[in-house]
């Protein structure tokens, strides 16, 4: 038998199948309409796991494998099922009140950011709020704070780089405070290396900047044998080695931080790569979806199971959506759970999106809705 002969036996057999998996889903509606009518949940983990286990028993040594083609088929059931009840009602109503037509606006009120006038984050906050104050914060958590005390209306937080990946403070409190994602920036990121108008090239031993923006010109470093110091802040490290009367140091910043606190700029465009950018997020106590929103930011945990991760990110899939970004995080209680953080391009104007995340939000042990939103590029 050759290979087209093969392959029209697949194709008899595919043929064979899509009636019968037509069928399937009309069951799965009329299981639905039952299940309405009695007000039974949709998801009934038992009664799958018995399927799974007779399918494993039955198909030998491809058990797993039909098992993996069963586990689709039954998750695409329950999506038809929960489109068909109306699952998520507590999230369905949050999301379309939060919907509004107006962009993303602060009146005038406070934004918060962490570090000194100069840092990166406060460049972002002013390009997102330019008719706001901006008040800086020493500490990540001092910028939720501020907001969670109503101290400012946004917050705006960095939360992953182009060069050097995520930034894991953030996104653990992220998943501590469970405040919305309303409105996201990326900003063009470009490293000086900047020193006291009294300290010579030769003379520098130390560079101190965030770990961030160290990782992001560690080839610079490397090649010039400095020793990257820590410190909370591009800006505010900036302003420490203006005001230290050490002569060995410098501090990678920004050209407008290296101005502002009186330094000598030695060397430009250091980061590794030419587009390194930053992906900064505006956090709020208050849901806010604007009419231009194309991206969603979730958190969800998955069941103990093999394959439960892998099943979730399915569904995505199944209706068409795209993640861009998935960000495992330790749950804070010593057994070695997870969190997981996801982006995902797409709008909750959208019948479909809306409809699974209200079906995960049913189903899931652990599933918060961050936000829609519109990411703006520099």
């Amino acid at each position: 038998m050759d290979l087209l002969e093969i392959r029209k036996e697949i194709d008899d057999i595919d043929e064979k199948l899509i009636p019968l998996l037509l069928d399937r889903m009309e069951c799965s509606k009329k299981v639905a309409e039952y299940k309405v009518a009695r007000g039974i949940p949709v998801l009934n983990e038992e009664r799958e796991q018995q399927i799974l286990n007779d399918v494993g028993a039955k198909c030998g040594d491809k058990g797993e494998t039909i098992k993996t083609v069963f586990s689709a088929i039954m998750d695409a059931s329950r999506a038809l099922q929960h489109k068909i009840i109306g699952g998520g009602q507590q999230l369905r109503d949050s999301v379309m009140g939060a919907i509004k037509n107006e962009g993303l606006l602060a009146h005038g009120e406070p934004i918060a950011c962490q570090g000194v006038d100069g840092a990166y984050s406060g460049k972002a906050a002013r390009a997102l709020f330019d008719d706001s104050p901006i008040h800086f914060y020493k500490q990540f958590e001092d910028v939720f704070e501020a907001v969670n005390q109503n101290k400012a209306k946004f917050g705006v937080i960095p939360v992953e780089n182009s060069t050097a990946g995520s930034v894991h403070e953030s996104y653990d409190l992220i998943m501590k405070y469970r405040f919305y994602v309303v409105g996201a920036y990326d900003l063009k990121v470009c490293h000086c290396l900047a020193a006291k108008k009294s300290t010579a090239y030769e003379e520098i031993d130390d560079v101190y900047s965030h770990p961030q923006a160290l990782s992001q010109c560690n080839i610079f470093l490397k090649n010039f044998d400095f020793t990257g110091i820590n410190f909370t802040n591009t800006a505010a490290a900036a302003k420490f080695v203006a005001s230290s009367d050490k002569n060995n140091i410098a501090v990678i910043c920004s050209e407008d931080a290296a101005k502002k606190y009186g330094l000598k700029i030695l060397k430009k465009n250091i980061q590794n790569i030419s587009n390194n950018s930053t992906r900064f997020i505006v956090i709020s106590k208050e849901l806010f979806i604007g009419k231009d929103a194309d991206k969603i930011s979730l958190i969800f945990s998955a069941p103990h199971k093999t394959g439960s991760l892998y099943r979730v990110l399915g569904r995505f899939s199944m209706t068409g959506l795209n993640l861009t970004k998935l960000e495992s995080r330790p749950v804070a209680n010593g057994k070695f759970d997870y969190n997981f953080y996801a982006d995902v391009l797409g709008s909750v104007k959208d019948e479909a999106t809306l409809d699974l995340l209200c079906a995960l939000y049913d189903e899931l042990p652990e599933f918060t809705f961050l936000g829609n939103y519109k990411e703006i590029e520099e």
